[in-house]
């Protein structure tokens, strides 16, 4: 059993919950995911994690309830157990394998859309604690949606808001901004990691490519069992077929077919929807 040590709300429906786990915490790098199931009737759901501290044995993640087992899980307060958290799972971000004096020299831009701020988060913690730069985007449809502002402006070297409706920071999408960064401000980027839902990584990919910025993708998004098993996560890369969880999750954004990948997350749709209902009936005849 795990313990919730800290339950924090982080916008609606959006929650931060920070895990005693130090197997966990202490292996942990960035780019990686955990395994959790609420209870031992509860399935595996696979995430992402958004920070960790060696020191004191914790793992947070960040969780969107839209599901039957994110909403239970969301429901869990601090001081309560979780069934199970495994990991780290995975493979890690492809720069914790450079060296400092690589890492010194090369220049990122992150993009992070909605829940993928959260991810994007010990990434860039890895890279300025190893004194490499990196910028940041943070996209969000209105200010209310944003996460993680204030954690991210302690180690970013820059951070740029956008939102859609202009509430906060550059009004736009994060691939306006790509833009005005690279046109406007003759910014230089190494590389770019774009984390967020898929269509938001696709167009980042595009405008990414018209710079021939190289760019990483996160896929988390696809991931089911997360062990391989159950061939939910496959994906096209560079014509090749990759399996998420245990290939990626991280992968060359200008090879991915985004396409394939959008419709591989719709297919359980209907099964997850079904769910929902059922388990609202439930909960409704009580």
């Amino acid at each position: 059993m795990f313990r919730i040590v800290e339950k924090r709300t982080l916008a609606d429906n959006i929650y931060l919950l920070r895990i005693e786990a130090p197997r966990v915490a202490h292996s942990a790098l960035p780019g990686q995911f955990v395994i959790v199931r609420v209870d031992e009737q509860g399935e595996r759901v696979p995430l992402t994690i958004a920070d960790y501290d060696k020191e004191d044995g914790t793992v947070t993640i960040v969780i969107q309830a839209i599901g039957v087992s994110t909403r239970k899980l969301c429901t869990f307060g601090e001081g309560d157990y979780i069934a199970d958290f495994a990991g780290p799972l995975g493979n890690p971000s492809e720069f914790v394998h450079l060296s400092e004096e690589e890492l010194k020299s090369r220049r990122y831009l992150f993009v992070a859309g909605g829940v993928g701020t959260a991810p994007v988060y010990p990434q860039v913690k890895w890279l300025y604690e190893h004194g490499c730069k990196a910028d940041v985007i943070i996209g969000a449809k209105s200010a209310s949606m944003l996460i993680y502002t204030e954690e991210m402006a302690k180690v970013a070297d820059n951070l740029y808001i956008a939102t859609d409706d202009g509430s906060c920071g550059f009004k736009g999408m994060v691939t306006a901004k790509i833009k005005d960064l690279i046109d406007n401000e003759a910014k230089s980027y190494d590389e770019c990691v774009a984390i967020g839902p898929m269509i938001m990584m696709k167009f980042v990919t595009l405008t990414t490519k018209e710079y021939a910025l190289p760019t990483t993708v996160s896929l988390n998004a696809l991931m089911v069992d997360g062990t391989g098993m159950c061939g939910a996560c496959r994906v096209s890369v560079g014509g090749k077929t990759y399996f998420t969880c245990v290939d990626g999750p991280e992968f060359d954004g200008h090879q991915v077919d985004f396409d394939e990948a959008m419709r591989r997350q719709a297919m359980y749709r209907k099964q997850e929807g079904e769910a929902t209902d059922k388990h609202n009936h439930k909960c409704n005849c009580f």
